[in-house]
Formats: structure tokens, C-alpha cells, sequence
């Protein structure tokens, strides 16, 4: 039986322009898919495809503008069926601290069934099953704010199965978790699946989409590819020209192949090509050049000593963030920051620009303490930019010009000099004169990021520090940004300071690696150094690239391979080496 079923599915948004006129944006173009009850299916497209407006076709929050939609055999036109589809269909948000109302966890798993008029003893039977599910009992009497972000994600699952739905509907519920709070929500998922709940996960992270039974590919509102994961992402450049990526080994087997190697066309993991691999063997003689380049810190820009920052000190909520922290950061560096989910990555960078200040210890900027004179802040922050997690967040003018032009503004600059920077940070961001005059609110997820981006730049700071800058893009989006910051940090001469939870983008674009574990320094240096401690990474709640856990996966194995690589490209020239001439 299909639990969902859409048939020539429309979706219009219409809003109204400068003159009143309405003008309608198709979001949903003449949709037909179907999805069997208890299927886990991960729908796929990049930003503004459709998926998001399609995930809220399913449990009514949006209705077609034409076509049919019915889920569980029932109309979402129809009015009278909106009660019975939304008990039918949950919904879990990408961002849990929006769906999260209640102050302790309890009551926050109760807060749908206590709606749905439940008794009180079915209530407390729900509630118990539902944090059994996601294996968060023990939580039950905690608030939701003391916990992880894979911790809260988990207990807006469990708000949601207490409802005892059919299916369950997820918009990029990871995309701003850390890598072990990614592995236990699908974890959860999994499980779920199993006892026959149907499953649509809505994901950037291909890692995640392979472990669906099937995946669904969005393009401009319609259904474009649609089979297993193995049926899928075997179609690389396809998928690629969708601005979407596949698994790295996946690539890594493609361009192997493409050079002659016999291999399977279905990789999808570190298991499957490593058995690959392995089966084939490796010639005993190859020898791989190493780099003996050592990296030269350049000379010290910032400088943190002995920083301790404790939140709600004194009190029953104490919690130490920083303990002790020192480090030094040279200029003209581009440095990345991973961490755990409550590592003290933010509030690290919350103390470079004073938002926050030292219990203990202190932050230099060229040598000058920049608590010391609260008559020099407004200096430091203009030298020290931060673009916050959720950059559109800090748009609110009526247009992107005046956007932009707002910072410079408040520093009393003259006409002239506002206008040429406003128009130097929308270019290093990649924006034209076409978007001067838009609304900020009107752009992608990834245009109102460099719009917000080039609204810092735009002060001419020496330091850019970016908080998760592409999360919840689409891939295409998210190499945009990162192209553009590396740009800007090469153009510029600028010391660029990027936090994010995705291994495979720092490794592509720092030059060190700072890992925070705990509010302490864990790790300090280049990628090749940092990714060599793959089972410490792991032991802290992190990860590394897909290529360097294949690597590593090759060596434990016995083979003679070098440990220090994380890309694609890379990989493929020291594995055509070591596999040249090997019989297929």
C-alpha cells in the first residue's frame, strides 16, 4: 500500500512585488511519486528543488495548488482529513531548538498526546515508549538546554513518535549536529524503520542517503532520479550535474575505473571498496613520495593564554566551557575548528571579538589585550569580524545594498567610501549589481549567507570568523562559499577562522586544524597531522574525510599505503600506482 501518493502534484508561492502585483514562484511542478508504507526513502535535490515544500505536502502544513495529494489513502485538500494526516505524519524540523517548547523533557514528549485529548495513563505508557526509542529514558527529568544538539534532535523524534505515527518526515534534521550526534539520529531512524514506521529523511550528507532502501532526486519541482542508493549514485556525473555530490569511495571507484581499474560500480562504502581493493592485492614494490614540507607559522596575530570561561558559575547550572585554553593563530592564516557538540568551539570564537569575556586568562590582538579598555571594542570588532551559525539570521534590511552598507554606515564613513565597499564585499562574495535591489529575504539559503558574509567584510576586518557557514546547504552551494572564502583569503590577505562539522571541507581548505575536546585544546596542526589520529578523532565524537578512514581501513590490513591523504584525487593517483599491472 502507498502511505503517500502525490498525482501531477503544483505547489505555487506567491508573494507581491514592489507594486502590489503577485507574483508566484512554482516550487512543486506536476509531482508524481508514491511511497510504499514502511519505506525508508531519502529525497535528495539541491536548494530550492522542492524537497522542502514537498515534506510539508505530507503532513498538511501546505496544500496543492493543484494536483492530488493523500497520505495514508486520505485527501490533504480536504479539511476534514488535516486532524487524522498530521496523528498519521510527524514532522522534525532541521533546527530542534525550533520545535522544542517545553522545560523539561517529560512534558515536552507529553505536549502532543496531552493535545490529542490522550488520557493521562496512555499519555505516561507513550512517553516512556517514545524515549526508549530514541535511548534518551534516562533524560527524562533534565531540561532540553542542557543537552547536545543530537540529544535535542533525539527528543523531537520522541515528541513526535509519541503521537504513534505511521511516518515520519524529516527536513535535514543533521545538518547542524556534529558527527556522532549525526550517527545517532539515523541510528534512531534505523531502529524505527525497523518496527514498520515509513521513514522520509530529506538530507544533504550522501552517507546518510546510502543507507535508505531507495532515493528520490528533486530538480525544479519534479522527480528526476529515483532508485536504490547503488542505482543512483553508480551515476556520478549525473548526479553531479544536479549540483549534488555522491560518497567520496563512490568517486574515488568512478575515476578508478575510468583509468582502467576493474572494480565494482555499485561502491557506497568504506567496506565495499576496501574489500575491493583488497581482493585485487597491491604490488610489494611501489614507493610513494612523501611531504617533508614543514608548515611555518606565520607571525602571531592572535594569541589566547590560559583561557577559562565557566557558564551560570555558581550556581547549580555551572558548567566550565574553556579550561585553560591557549593557543597561537598567525597572520594570514586559514584555520579550521571542529569539535564535538559542546567542545567550546563557540565559545571560543565568541571571546576573538569580546562578545564574551575571560573568567580566566585573556585574548591578544597584536599583542594588546582586547578586554583591557572597553574604549578600544568597538576597534576590535571592527578588526574581528564573526559571521554567527545561522548567518540569514543577521539580515534585516530592506534590500542587499543597504544591507551590506549598514556596518560601514555606523562607522561615519563618507557616501563615496561606503559605496565602493559595499560593492568590494557583494563582488568578493560573487554578487552583481543584479542583487543590489532585491530583499535579502527573497534569496537562497546560500545567497543570504554571502550576503551576511560581505556584510562583515564590508568592515574591512583583518580576522573573519565564520560559525558553520554551509550548514544545510546543498553541495553546489556549499562549494560556492567555500571557494569564495578561500578566495577572499588569498585576495585579501585575510586571517579566516571556519568552524564546521564537516571533515571533508576542512580538510580541503585549512592550512591548520584546531580540535576542541571538552573546552581544551585536543589537537593544533596541519590536515595531514590531524587526520593521522583517526582513532582519537573517533574516541571524541568526530570523524575524518571518507578517504582518510579508507586509508587507514587499507592499512590496518596490512597494506603499505600512505595514512595522510583526504582527498579524492589523491587517493586514485596513489592507489593506480600501488595497483598498476595487478592482475584484475
Amino acid at each position: 500500500m502507498d502511505f503517500v501518493k502525490s498525482e501531477h502534484l503544483v505547489y505555487d508561492y506567491k508573494t507581491y512585488n514592489e507594486n502590489s502585483e503577485i507574483v508566484t514562484n512554482r516550487a512543486i511542478n506536476g509531482l508524481d511519486i508514491a511511497i510504499p508504507k514502511g519505506q525508508f526513502i531519502a529525497v535528495l535535490g539541491h536548494n530550492g528543488s522542492g524537497k522542502s515544500t514537498f515534506a510539508k505536502q505530507i503532513n498538511a502544513l501546505l496544500l496543492p495548488s493543484d494536483g492530488k495529494m493523500t497520505v495514508n489513502g486520505l485527501d490533504t485538500a480536504d479539511e476534514k482529513n488535516t486532524w487524522s494526516i498530521r496523528q498519521s505524519a510527524g514532522m522534525v524540523f532541521q533546527n530542534p531548538d525550533n520545535q522544542i517548547i517545553a522545560t523539561i523533557i517529560e512534558e515536552e514528549i507529553a505536549f502532543g498526546p496531552e493535545n490529542l485529548g490522550i488520557p493521562s495513563a496512555e499519555i505516561k505508557t507513550r512517553v516512556e515508549d517514545a524515549l526508549l526509542s530514541v535511548n534518551m529514558s534516562k533524560y527524562r527529568n533534565s531540561s532540553p538546554m542542557m543537552l547536545s544538539g543530537g540529544q535535542k534532535q533525539r527528543i523531537a523524534i520522541a515528541g513526535v513518535l509519541a503521537m504513534r505515527p505511521d511516518c515520519i518526515v524529516l527536513d535535514e534534521p543533521t545538518a547542524m549536529l556534529d558527527p556522532i550526534g549525526r550517527r545517532q539520529v539515523i541510528n534512531t531512524l534505523l531502529q524505527l524503520n525497523k518496527q514498520g514506521i515509513t521513514i522520509v529523511l530529506i538530507t544533504h550528507y550522501m552517507e546518510e542517503a546510502c543507507l535508505a532502501d531507495r532515493v528520490a532526486v528533486f530538480d525544479k519541482g519534479s522527480l528526476v532520479m529515483d532508485g536504490t542508493p547503488a542505482e543512483i549514485f553508480r551515476q556520478v556525473e549525473r548526479v553531479k550535474q544536479l549540483h549534488l555530490d555522491v560518497p567520496q569511495v563512490t568517486e574515488l571507484a568512478s575515476k578508478l575505473i575510468k583509468r582502467g581499474v576493474s572494480l565494482p560500480n555499485d561502491i557506497l562504502t568504506i567496506d565495499d571498496m576496501a574489500a575491493a581493493l583488497l581482493e585485487k592485492g597491491f604490488k610489494k614494490d611501489v614507493s610513494f613520495p612523501r611531504d617533508e614540507r614543514e608548515y611555518k607559522i606565520p607571525q602571531t596575530l592572535i594569541e589566547v593564554k590560559n583561557l577559562t570561561h565557566i557558564y551560570g558559575k555558581e550556581t547549580v547550572y555551572e558548567s566550565v566551557a574553556l579550561k585553560n585554553v591557549s593557543l597561537k593563530i598567525g597572520k594570514g592564516e586559514l584555520i579550521g575548528l571542529i569539535g564535538h557538540t559542546g567542545s567550546g568551539k563557540s565559545t571560543l570564537i565568541q571571546h576573538l571579538n569580546a562578545l564574551s569575556k575571560p573568567d580566566e586568562g585573556c585574548v591578544m590582538l597584536d599583542g594588546f589585550d582586547i578586554n583591557s579598555d572597553k574604549s578600544r571594542l568597538k576597534e576590535v570588532r571592527r578588526r574581528v569580524g564573526l559571521v554567527f551559525q545561522y548567518p540569514e539570521h543577521q539580515l534585516f534590511e530592506t534590500t542587499v545594498f543597504k544591507d551590506v552598507a549598514f556596518g560601514p554606515e555606523n562607522l561615519g564613513l563618507s557616501a563615496e567610501e561606503i559605496q565602493t565597499r559595499v560593492k568590494d564585499a557583494l563582488a568578493s562574495v560573487g554578487m552583481g549589481e543584479e542583487y543590489y535591489e532585491k530583499s535579502p529575504f527573497e534569496l537562497s539559503g546560500g545567497q543570504k549567507r554571502r550576503v551576511a558574509i560581505a556584510g562583515v567584510l564590508a568592515m574591512h576586518p583583518e580576522v573573519l570568523v565564520l560559525d558553520e557557514p554551509t550548514a544545510g546547504l546543498d553541495p553546489y552551494s556549499r562549494d560556492e562559499i567555500l571557494a569564495n572564502i578561500k578566495r577572499m583569503h588569498k585576495e585579501l590577505d585575510m586571517t579566516v577562522i571556519l568552524v564546521s562539522h564537516s571533515m571533508e571541507d576542512i580538510s580541503r581548505i585549512a592550512d591548520r586544524i584546531l580540535v576542541m575536546n571538552k573546552g581544551c585544546v585536543e589537537f593544533f596542526d596541519t590536515p595531514q597531522k590531524v587526520f593521522g589520529h583517526i582513532k582519537r578523532l573517533t574516541e571524541i565524537g568526530l570523524n575524518a574525510p571518507q578517504i582518510s578512514l579508507l586509508m587507514d581501513r587499507l592499512n590496518d590490513e596490512g597494506t603499505a599505503l600512505p595514512r595522510s591523504i583526504f582527498d579524492v584525487d589523491t587517493a586514485c593517483e596513489v592507489l593506480y600506482n600501488a595497483l598498476a599491472g595487478v592482475s584484475a
